[in-house]
């Protein structure tokens, strides 16, 4: 079992490594390694242009593990991502070709662009780690791990995720913006090539999934449970929240908390990580009654005032 130390220092190197490449993003490499680490799954959704695939693809390049992109589009099938059983005239039988989704990295690239059908197909896989084909079963890695990337759904050509994907994510959150002065960086940096070309494996995998299983012992105390399930069921009552956060929003609240407790060097969860992330973890699975949208209130909005409104426990 990896100590807590050396698990430090796995989150160190990756977050180190990809600050090569990904200048100012410090806190979204953050939480990107908080979902890696707690065994959940990422939605980066912002403008184009802004790094999000960068982002992917350095995580995916700091660590000695498969690595898959799909490119989602309009006309994409569900066997596209999955894989497809062919028959075999030499053998005559049905062989099997494992689609993208077989890897330890998947970046699924502009996924709101690909039909309501074909972004189900990943539902099983993100949610219990599994792939239904032809009636068989079959089984992913044990590090399976989905950065997603979407632009704004106000672009055209775009579909909405469902409720159900997006509650498959355990965090939503934005690059935005760097800095002039970083964006400078950026340009220097990109001059002659991409830093991304000179990226080398810095960890591998087996130190990741040491990573997520010295997570998973970090402490938390009942009264922060109780404390995060306060902050998601207060978005169930909330006015102008259609449909608030589920049991599953409560459990990925948890475990990235024990994660970012983990990067931070301490053996217990405190109120600090759990605010940090209470709004890329709730917000995104929250939906709006319309009305509510017209006067403004956002799902941000709402997740920002019930952690002002719920008491921390002493």
């Amino acid at each position: 079992m990896m100590n807590l130390p050396s698990a430090r220092e796995v989150y160190q190197k990756i977050a180190a490594n990809i600050g090569q490449v990904m200048q100012g993003q410090s806190a979204a490499t953050r939480k990107l390694l908080a979902a890696l680490a707690s065994g959940g799954h990422v939605l980066l959704e912002d403008f184009p242009g802004t790094g999000k695939t960068t982002l992917a693809k350095a995580l995916a390049r700091s660590i000695d593990a498969r690595f898959k992109r799909v490119q989602f589009t309009p006309d994409l099938l569900p066997s596209d991502i999955l894989g497809v059983s062919i028959f075999n005239q030499r053998v005559q039988e049905f062989q099997f070709h494992e689609g993208p989704v077989f890897t330890n990295i998947l970046l699924a690239d502009e996924i709101n662009r690909a039909s309501p059908r074909t972004q189900s197909a990943l539902l099983e896989a993100m949610g219990e780690a599994q792939v239904s084909v032809d009636g068989e079963r079959r089984h992913l890695a044990e590090l399976f791990f989905v950065v997603a990337t979407q632009n704004p759904v106000e672009f055209r050509g775009t579909y909405p995720l469902p409720e159900a994907q997006m509650d498959r994510f355990a965090m939503q959150f934005t690059l935005g913006y760097v800095q002039s002065a970083e964006e400078v960086a950026v340009l220097t940096a990109q001059a002659s090539h991409h830093p991304l070309d000179a990226l080398q494996p810095c960890v591998t995998l087996a130190e990741v999934v040491g990573l997520k299983n010295a997570a998973q012992n970090v402490r938390i105390s009942e009264e922060l449970k109780r404390y995060i399930v306060d902050l998601t069921g207060a978005t169930r009552t909330t006015t102008g929240v259609q449909l608030g956060a589920s049991p599953r929003a409560s459990i990925a609240l948890m475990k990235a908390a024990q994660a970012l407790a983990l990067f931070d060097g301490l053996e217990f969860v405190t109120p600090e990580q759990i605010q940090e992330l209470a709004e890329p973890v709730i917000a995104h699975r929250l939906v709006m009654e319309p009305q509510a949208r017209f006067s403004g209130l956002t799902a941000r909005g709402v997740v920002e005032g019930v952690v002002k409104r719920i008491k921390v426990p002493a």
